[in-house]
């Protein structure tokens, strides 16, 4: 038996006449309507990749890359806030130096990041700094003249 046939076998009269027209209208559905019913759903799963897995995936591996090249002496910040300096790696773990004589052991997947001496300058630092430079160069004039 086909689905129309047990439809209509479960409802009475006025109901199988509210059915006939939801079924003419969906066995007039052609290819082109139904390819225009699944664009959409296709765009959107397009755009999720490109704007959201995508990039996670690749913080990701720069994350592990970053994890694996842990070594002995990088300055390191923990995702607690700690920060401090290797003073031994393992195969899981990593041993950072938080002060003299303070040392705890914590997971490698716990490493938020590897500070660098020559971290960027944030805006409002150089913002300081060329207004402390337009003061010296203005004092500097006025003592010329």
């Amino acid at each position: 038996m086909d689905v129309i046939s047990i439809l209509f076998r479960f409802t009475n009269r006025s109901q199988k006449m509210f059915f006939v027209p939801l079924l003419q209208a969906a066995g007039a559905a052609s290819g082109s309507q139904t390819l225009m019913s699944v664009v959409p759903f296709i765009l959107i799963i397009a755009i999720f990749y490109f704007f959201i897995i995508r990039p996670q995936n690749k913080k990701q591996k720069e994350t592990q890359k970053m994890i694996d090249a842990l070594k002995k002496g990088d300055k390191v910040v923990t995702i607690g806030g700690i920060h401090g300096l290797v003073s031994q790696t393992k195969e899981k773990t990593v041993i950072i130096k938080i002060d003299e004589g303070v040392k705890i052991e914590v997971n490698r997947s716990a490493i938020a990041g590897v500070v660098t001496d020559n971290a960027p300058a944030s805006k409002s630092d150089k913002k300081a700094d060329e207004s402390k430079e337009a003061v010296k160069e203005s004092s500097d004039s006025e003592k010329a003249e």
